[in-house]
């Protein structure tokens, strides 16, 4: 399987790998720094060897990559990974965001489920089904999370299993959650964040989460 060295270094914008398998126009590496869509969190945007990534998909433990017809690659040769960092550090950022969010959620609403989420570079969503509004507890929420930022607490990663690739995060005396994506290593990079309620309708309420810089 790829060996995913954007759990073991979220911060690298360009890696070395040896490509691996070649299928037309899909190639998989021995290593990667290029996130596949998973848990939400959308997929970096970059190249290798020069080639736009044309999409990154999880098959089982692997990362397929899809690159433009006639990429020209071969099993067995060096290329450079590189991923578009600006894209890269707001996704985690919000997606750390939203895990905040998503925990502060289950404290203070029992019972509340997570019905989908989505993080993008500009915004976070995450829905839920709940029969009221969640408007009287958005405030406290948003206060919350900006406190725990603002504290700067450090946010530790690592495997639960590692044979199959099971992660989690952890606050100490917070959360520990389980958890695949790419996360930032203290609270305090989100910078503040702004929360905005969007009902999709009876029992399926939406949280928009956007960062403030």
């Amino acid at each position: 399987m790829t060996r995913k060295v954007f759990w073991s270094a979220p911060y690298l914008a360009s890696l070395e790998a040896t490509v691996k398998t070649v299928s037309g126009a899909d190639i998989t590496l021995t290593e990667t720094i290029f996130f596949a869509f998973s848990g939400g969190q959308e997929s970096d945007s970059g190249s290798i060897a020069g080639k736009t990534v044309l999409s990154a998909q999880k098959k089982g433990l692997e990362i397929v990559y899809t690159l433009p017809e006639g990429h020209g690659l071969l099993a067995g040769e060096r290329v450079l990974v590189e991923i578009d960092w600006g894209r890269r550090y707001r996704l985690m950022r919000l997606h750390f965001a939203a895990e905040l969010v998503l925990e502060l959620f289950y404290r203070h609403l029992a019972g509340v489920n997570k019905v989908g989420a989505h993080i993008a570079p500009d915004k976070a969503r995450i829905d839920f089904a709940w029969p009221e509004s969640i408007a009287p507890v958005l405030a406290q929420i948003e206060s919350a999370a900006n406190a725990i930022i603002s504290a700067d607490l450090e946010i530790r990663t690592a495997f639960d299993d590692e044979a199959n690739e099971r992660r989690y995060w952890e606050i100490e005396g917070f959360s520990r959650v389980p958890c695949g994506g790419t996360h930032v290593r203290r609270t305090g990079e989100i910078g503040a964040i702004r929360l905005k309620r969007n009902n999709r309708g009876r029992g399926n309420e939406r949280v928009e989460i956007y960062l403030v810089t």
